[in-house]
């Protein structure tokens, strides 16, 4: 069975739909208190559990992945659901644990779990979804060890990401590895396991993983945008969030490593009293702006470069889910 997706809107109002039944069934199969903390997170229901109106928080673009891979590789995209649900797992798990980690207040315009329900409660839900992602997708011992080894590399990346707060000089190789491992990781693995799932040949799953790879590069480039000079009330991010805590993202790294006097004064201002807004001044100025937005269309074409032999239907749904990850606001 294929399906006809001619823009991101419908992709993703596909995914959902294909996907929402089998995760809401995963998580009510959480004990009581983790799943009053999950389906928060998901924006199903409010603090008390009382029902919120609408299709509830995230894009479901992971999921997305998943059945388009699987439709890709020639499959019925409804063979990858469980990849699609297990990848979703994962993505919210790490997203409760970097709101800890990051002492992140908000999240998609309401407080994150863990300013609700607390800090240790907030980790045990995430540790939950992850261990429920996992019973997901245990029919297939091949997807299980894909989605293992994709946490290793996202518990990786974001030990680097956080290494780098404290470190005064970070060059933009390590950033670069940090980023496919913290988000790359995930988006190849979604294609992997939908290539998998929907029977693909061995010269296909790589494509499809290389294809998410190379977009989740883009991802984190246009998302380290917006955690500068995205708008507050599109993105659900405080102004200047990702400066607040001094994170190294892509475009900092690349001022901080230009050789510019702004990016000289961006470094310094970094070992002292630290104005959030002059820091993006500098950082405009150091050509980390231009960069990063360049570099997020580079990635693009390069996932774009490996869709070429898919299956047709997928190929340009895939495409257009690619090219709304790197034009969004938010």
């Amino acid at each position: 069975m294929t399906t006809q997706l001619s823009s991101a809107a419908e992709v993703l109002a596909w995914s959902r739909e294909m996907t929402d039944p089998a995760l809401r069934d995963c998580v009510s199969k959480l004990p009581s208190s983790m799943r009053r903390i999950a389906g928060y997170h998901f924006g199903w229901w409010d603090s008390t559990g009382a029902i919120t109106p609408g299709n509830g928080a995230g894009k479901a673009v992971r999921p997305a992945l998943a059945l388009l891979a699987a439709q890709a590789s020639g499959g019925d995209p409804a063979a990858a659901v469980p990849a699609a649900v297990g990848v979703e797992l994962v993505h919210n798990f790490s997203l409760l644990h970097d709101d800890v980690m990051d002492h992140d207040p908000v999240r998609r315009h309401r407080p994150t779990a863990w300013t609700v329900f607390g800090v240790a409660d907030a980790i045990l839900a995430g540790d939950a979804m992850l261990a429920l992602a996992m019973l997901h997708v245990s029919h297939n011992a091949a997807a299980v060890e894909v989605l293992s080894r994709c946490v290793i590399e996202l518990c990786q990346g974001q030990s680097w990401d956080v290494e780098f707060e404290q470190r005064d000089r970070v060059s933009l190789a390590e950033c670069c590895k940090m980023v496919s491992f913290k988000t790359g990781s995930l988006l190849a693995s979604a294609c992997t396991l939908g290539g998998l799932l929907g029977g693909g040949d061995s010269r296909r799953i790589r494509r499809l993983q290389s294809f998410g790879r190379h977009l989740g590069m883009a991802f984190q480039l246009v998302d380290d945008l917006l955690g500068i000079w995205g708008d507050p009330a599109v993105t659900g991010k405080p102004v200047h969030a990702d400066l607040v805590r001094h994170k190294k993202s892509l475009p900092v790294v690349f001022a901080l490593n230009s050789g510019t006097a702004a990016g000289e004064e961006l470094f310094a201002l970094y070992q002292g009293d630290f104005d959030p807004a002059h820091a993006a001044r500098l950082i405009e100025e150091a050509g980390g702006r231009e960069w990063a937005r360049a570099k997020a269309d580079e990635e693009m074409d390069a996932a774009l470069s490996n869709l070429p032999g898919c299956q047709q239907d997928a190929a340009v749904a895939l495409h257009e889910l690619a090219r709304m990850i790197t034009s969004r606001d938010h």
